[in-house]
């Protein structure tokens, strides 16, 4: 971050991740990329990602039990079998080579992208729900492995999160969504604090960009469904093909 005009990059960026998270999910496919371009080393980049994943999921934390929605113990469970599945996909995050790297989230991002145009739909459930037993057992060792993907890259994690507590545990969409900012929150203190330990982080880059993304999902929580999805999705599928082509190729 050289310049004013750096600056105001990053906060529209981070406005438009913002926008994306809150409406479609996808955001770190926009930032991470641009980090990358703006010249951090990859694994800096990624690490300097998770601090406005971290604000975001610590304010949607609050904001859920601010109105009564919580699944605490459950969360927590989950948040700590994922925080040590974090660790290692961090790790292997800080140790990959650069040009790998690149060429691995262009094609997450190739992927994930088609994922948030399909859409792949939760269940509206009117069934009891399935937070103990072996429905945890199952919950505890799947997110450890979801704790990998998160620790290592991040971007489009939360459909997987919410298709599989929808599916798996029965959680309706309002109960799914929360359990996942509270989990998201929780694993992702762990993979920066490895990311930041190995010197991978830009602090300074990093606020900036989440302060942009913080508005971006303040504004867009008061901003319909209806009126923006369908044009976020259009601009995601333009932008992220471009950057996964430019990921790959230079």
């Amino acid at each position: 971050m050289n310049s004013f005009f750096d600056v105001l990059l990053l906060l529209g960026a981070g406005l438009a991740a913002g926008i994306i998270n809150t409406l479609a999910g996808g955001g770190s496919l926009l930032t991470l990329p641009l980090l990358i371009f703006m010249g951090l080393p990859p694994h800096v980049a990624n690490g300097t990602n998770r601090i406005g994943i971290v604000l975001q999921a610590l304010v949607g934390t609050a904001g859920y039990r601010s109105k009564g929605v919580s699944t605490f113990p459950f969360n927590l469970y989950l948040g700590i079998s994922a925080f040590f599945g974090a660790l290692i996909g961090a790790q292997i995050a800080v140790d990959i080579r650069g040009e790998l790297f690149n060429k691995i989230l262009a094609i997450i991002m190739l992927i994930v992208v088609a994922v948030i145009v399909l859409k792949p739909k939760a269940k509206a459930l009117n069934v009891p729900e399935r937070l103990t037993g072996r429905y945890l057992l199952y919950a505890i060792v799947g997110f450890f492995f979801i704790g990998i993907y998160g620790g290592f890259i991040n971007a489009g994690i939360g459909f997987i999160i919410i298709l599989f507590l929808n599916n798996v545990n029965h959680l309706s969409l309002i109960r799914s969504n929360a359990t996942k900012v509270a989990l998201v929150f929780v694993y992702s203190i762990g993979a920066l604090g490895l990311f930041a330990f190995n010197g991978a982080v830009d602090w300074l880059t990093g606020l900036v960009l989440a302060f942009g993304s913080s508005f971006g999902a303040w504004w867009s929580s008061r901003w319909s469904v209806a009126q923006g999805e369908g044009v976020i999705k259009a601009a995601m599928v333009i932008m992220v093909t471009a950057l996964s082509i430019k990921l790959w190729l230079f």
